[in-house]
């Protein structure tokens, strides 16, 4: 991939963890075979904020993810709110390289497949990873977390 680096590849690349960099439209055109998940940010009736990232097919089920971080309920915070907070904008947002940890709660589905794409911290911009290999970066738990849309 001929662009710049974005943090996130700095970060991959600094802990030799490999990776596989895709533009968005480039990862559609290959109709990869790991699944694309997202990263969605979330504060708790604590005032904690957290983070969860589940496949863009399903959506957060707020009840099991607020059950997964021992809170009593869970909400999904303002898109403003997401840059100051993580450093990232909406569409670009990555678990990996935030400004804070955060906990952090992957859907269990990942381990389903031996890659995932995740942003890249840029928008239109994914990495392709081992979501073994993240647990070196981001310090997270697995978690059924992930709902289809009409359930």
């Amino acid at each position: 991939m001929a662009q710049k680096k974005t943090n996130v590849m700095r970060v991959l690349e600094q802990h030799k963890i490999p990776y596989q960099a895709y533009k968005w439209e480039d990862a559609k055109k290959l109709a990869l075979e790991a699944p694309v998940y997202k990263t969605l940010v979330t504060q708790g009736k604590s005032n904690e904020h957290y983070v969860f990232v589940v496949p863009v097919t399903q959506e957060l089920d707020l009840k099991k993810a607020a059950k997964a971080v021992n809170e009593k309920n869970i909400h999904m915070i303002k898109e403003k709110e997401l840059l100051p907070l993580t450093g990232y904008v909406h569409g670009g947002c990555s678990p990996i390289g935030m400004k804070k940890d955060f906990v952090t709660v992957l859907d269990q589905s990942a381990n389903e497949h031996a890659t995932i794409l995740i942003s890249a911290g840029k928008v239109g911009f994914s990495v392709e990873i081992n979501p073994a290999d993240l647990t070196q970066l981001v310090h997270w738990q697995i978690a059924d977390i992930a709902t289809t849309a009409d359930e």
